[in-house]
């Protein structure tokens, strides 16, 4: 086997500041909350200084957004399209400088966040801009909701944003954005894009803190919307805390999809999908394929050549062109995959990894397979969020679909088949919001995403995430 040469991306072309400000009204100003570090965590250097919006500085968000709502959403749709248009066509330009700074921030290898979340969050603005002058046809109405209050998750920092400010300001809503708290970085450049971008004042505000500031920006009396992606334990806590008030509400929670292998599927082909299932962003995705379901007749072959790919991925510098697994993105996170991983051996699965050294500073998980799964199995169950794949059987169709369904999740599913009317005949009865057949994955702008069940209600992303900003 050949060995690689380090091919590490320069982190020249990121121009770090030590400390960073909130972003209102077209301004960076001080947080009047207590700052707090963001580290990288393959190394757990401390990168930057950020501030913490409080409750009064959230106010002062809103209100920016509130007063550029009149002048924004009466511009004409044309005139909207252009910003965005503008701030999709930056993107591009500073592609490289944002595919640096995530894969610092979050940990994720530069291979995805340069081929993977960049051209998306570009197609993304690009999409909603195509939109802009349209709404009429989307079948919607034209009349925006007002200010929309945004929370993301940490997994991807710079796409979740895409997909919640893009639509938004299409429609001729304002923005107030939380990111989340270890990785805020890559929303703060897109601050200043803003600027670049000449988009007017109190359009977009971004606010940085932890989950009290989020709790702020939801509760807000003065937000008309909320958007939310992130575990289901919080979505259910936003739920409640909306119930009643008038706020229109999306959610798109957590995730235990199931990977379905039948006996006529490309081997090899179903393995790099299996892989690309769960190791991609070291399985830090909401619609991951964390359940493997093989057919049995299969399983020993399926399973041999998985283990030999394993044994090929590349664990180590995120900024290493060549790295296929990269850090996990906090402490926190790497010891709820412990945890879980513990118990689904106390439970009685068997482990596996392949010969995998990790590095000694930062967060690391070698990819895991458990095989030996029952669908009683915590890991079966629970949402690890971590390159933790569960292997299980099934022998026909039927049984596939009823394990599939058996979870409290419904955001995705993968089938694998030569059989076009079994992936039909699948997709019909898989409760599940996105049903990959013979990929996985695989997201555009113009296709809506989001699920059933604990996996959240709304949908982002195509003519349908345009419903979630107008007044139906």
């Amino acid at each position: 086997m050949f060995e690689y040469a380090p091919a590490p991306e320069s982190r020249d072309v990121v121009d770090l500041s030590p400390s960073y400000g909130l972003f209102i009204n077209g301004e960076f100003v001080d947080g009047s909350g207590p700052s707090f570090k963001t580290v990288n965590p393959a190394t757990e250097e401390t990168l930057a200084e950020i501030a913490t919006a409080s409750s009064d500085d959230v106010d002062r968000a809103v209100q920016a957004a509130r007063k550029a709502f009149g002048v924004w959403s009466a511009l004409p749709g044309a005139e909207r399209a252009k910003y965005l248009f503008r701030i999709a066509r930056i993107i591009q330009e500073r592609a490289r400088e944002l595919a640096v700074l995530e894969s610092l921030d979050n940990g994720k290898p530069i291979r995805e966040s340069r081929d993977v979340d960049l051209p998306l969050v570009a197609a993304h603005f690009f999409y909603y801009a195509g939109w802009a002058d349209k709404l009429e046809h989307a079948g919607f109405g034209t009349k925006p909701l007002g200010v929309a209050g945004q929370v993301i998750p940490w997994n991807f920092p710079l796409l979740m944003l895409a997909w919640k400010i893009a639509p938004a300001l299409a429609c001729g809503n304002t923005v107030v954005l939380k990111p989340a708290e270890t990785t805020p970085l890559t929303a703060l450049l897109f601050a200043d894009i803003c600027r670049q971008a000449d988009l007017p004042p109190g359009v977009v505000n971004i606010v940085t803190g932890a989950g009290e500031t989020g709790a702020a920006v939801v509760a807000h009396p003065d937000v008309d919307k909320v958007a939310f992606t992130g575990s289901t334990e919080v979505g259910r806590i936003i739920a409640r805390s909306v119930a009643g008030t008038g706020k229109k509400l999306t959610l798109e929670l957590g995730g235990k999809a199931a990977n379905i292998v039948f006996d006529d599927a490309a081997i090899d082909q179903a393995v790099e999908g299996v892989v690309n299932g769960i190791f991609f962003n070291q399985g830090h995705v909401c619609c991951a394929g964390s359940r493997l379901l093989v057919q049995e007749s299969v399983q020993e072959e399926l399973l041999a050549a998985l283990k030999r790919r394993l044994g090929t991925l590349r664990l180590g510098d995120p900024l290493d062109k060549n790295t296929d697994i990269g850090a996990i993105n906090s402490a926190e996170q790497l010891a709820k995959i412990r945890r879980l991983s513990d118990l689904g051996e106390a439970e009685g699965a068997e482990r596996w990894s392949p010969a995998c050294e990790l590095p000694a500073k930062g967060f690391w998980f070698p990819p895991t397979l458990f095989t030996g799964v029952a669908q009683s199995h915590s890991i079966a169950r629970e949402e690890i969020f971590g390159p933790v794949l569960s292997v299980l059987t099934f022998r026909t169709p039927a049984e596939a679909v009823e394990k599939a369904n058996n979870t409290p999740y419904g955001l995705s599913a993968g089938v694998w088949t030569e059989k076009g009317s079994r992936i039909l005949w699948m997709a019909d009865r898989l409760r599940a919001g996105v049903v990959w057949a013979n990929t996985f994955n695989k997201f555009d702008p113009a296709s809506p995403f989001g699920g059933y069940k604990e996996s959240g209600y709304g949908r982002e992303g195509g003519r349908h995430g345009l419903g979630a900003y107008l007044d139906v």
